[in-house]
């Protein structure tokens, strides 16, 4: 069976080795124009690719655009630019496809290869299935150097779709703003932005030079962003990954808020304006259980998926609903684009602000965040755990204790042999036992000599 290339965001890995060599990124490119078929009649197939600041970005995109060229394809490229922002663009101009190379919140020396449709959604599992079975063919792509390509300007044209989000910036000034830009996509992108509606703009890791992208900084290190506020006295601080599709905040007090504050805060705004589809708000297992009661109490439903931003998209369409995301910060809001974005999730949050005339703190603080357990159980086996009486019995036990104000899940780990229990509850030592019990039968009966 050959290797999978891609996983639940694109292709990743390190710079210059597999799969993120020159030959075999020659050859995605022209794999992702096979698989995309024909063109309509009269012109190629165009393609639009940006990147974040890792130094390997160009050298990658050369080599992109070659295999997709070699196939007849027209290449543009945006050079720097958001995740989100080539997510759109692809969406709202003549473009086939768009392609971004980026390995949002990792170290410089990782890098990546996103894949959006011509509707600014990321590839279908169908169609990634299909390039990777093209690429198990023995083919090469021809030629020894890789030639340039079309450069575009259209960052105006994002941006100007972004402020739409905050019509009526005047309400918020004067704030200050302390912005965390993780020396990534979002460096010229968001103190620009800030600066044009009127806000001032306390501006951090906004240097790039090729391998200083979250480096202690952006949304993953959030420690300066703290700092910054306290010293500069700033209303708020936001601060974004390499790529710019996630967010994470900073109260003016110093306090980190999370994407599952956030989508509180969010979904109560989106709700009291009439603009919360189906009532109800799409987020992963690895939300607290806190952020589902606070909706229950709210009148607003909650529906779990798999980790991944492209689950949490995949459930929006399916029920039609407005607003979804993830505790990390990466939120969905598809009345304005169908993946996160960092700065429409900023923009929302100031919106809410603005509109109920409170500050972050109190609307962040509205979330009560439960005790959670983690315990990891390495198996020799992964069994049905249904199949394991003692086990069975000690989860289904648990989850009755528990009743609504708490939540257990159990799951094995796709990569590793480990059984993963989690535990949420409002007493952290009754939670604590209870997942101690069930390691416990879980060693007994299905542990690794």
């Amino acid at each position: 069976m050959a290797e999978r290339l891609f996983g639940t965001d694109g292709v990743r890995g390190k710079a210059g080795a597999y799969p993120l060599d020159a030959r075999t990124i020659r050859r995605l490119g022209a794999a992702l124009v096979r698989a995309l078929g024909t063109s309509p009649p009269g012109r190629p197939l165009r393609l639009l690719v940006g990147r974040d600041t890792r130094e390997s970005g160009e050298w990658i995109e050369r080599e992109l655009a070659h295999g997709a060229r070699s196939q007849g394809a027209h290449l543009s490229s945006v050079g720097v630019l958001s995740t989100p922002g080539v997510a759109y663009l692809t969406g709202t101009l003549p473009f086939d496809a768009g392609l971004v190379i980026s390995a949002s919140h990792n170290p410089f020396d990782d890098n990546g290869i996103k894949v959006f449709s011509h509707a600014g959604e990321k590839f279908t599992e169908r169609l990634e299935a299909e390039v990777e079975q093209i690429m198990a063919g023995p083919w090469d792509v021809a030629g020894d150097v890789a030639g340039d390509f079309e450069r575009v300007d259209l960052a105006d044209r994002y941006l100007a779709h972004v402020r739409t989000v905050l019509p009526d910036p005047g309400r918020l000034v004067p704030m200050r703003v302390a912005v965390d830009c993780a020396n990534g996509a979002m460096s010229q992108l968001a103190p620009r932005l800030f600066r044009d509606l009127g806000l001032e703009v306390v501006a951090l890791s906004c240097a790039p030079d090729g391998r200083n992208i979250n480096l202690d900084c952006g949304s993953t290190h959030p420690q300066n962003l703290v700092a910054a506020v306290r010293q500069q006295a700033c209303h708020l601080g936001v601060a974004f990954d390499g790529d710019g599709d996630r967010a994470i905040f900073v109260d003016a007090r110093g306090r980190v808020v999370d994407g599952d504050a956030v989508m509180l805060l969010c979904a109560k705004q989106l709700q009291a304006t009439g603009r919360l589809r189906g009532n109800a708000v799409v987020a992963t297992v690895m939300s607290n259980i806190g952020l589902e009661i606070a909706l229950r109490e709210q009148g607003i439903g909650l529906v779990r998926c798999a980790v991944g931003d492209k689950y949490v998209m995949e459930e929006m369409l399916a029920r039609n609903l407005a607003l979804g995301g993830e505790q990390s910060g990466h939120i969905i809001f598809a009345d304005y684009l169908s993946t996160g974005d960092g700065l429409i999730t900023a923009l929302q949050v100031l919106n809410a602000m603005a509109a109920t005339g409170r500050e972050l703190a109190d609307l962040a603080g509205e979330l009560r965040t439960y005790p959670q357990v983690l315990l990891n159980v390495r198996v020799a086996h992964k069994v049905e755990l249904k199949q394991v009486p003692e086990v069975a019995a000690l989860v289904t036990d648990v989850e009755r204790r528990l009743g609504d104000r708490g939540r257990l899940l159990v799951r094995y780990s796709g990569t590793e042999p480990l059984l993963r229990i989690m535990l949420e509850g409002q007493d952290p030592d009754a939670i604590r036992r209870w997942a101690e019990e069930i390691a416990a039968a879980v060693r007994a009966r299905l542990a690794a000599n």
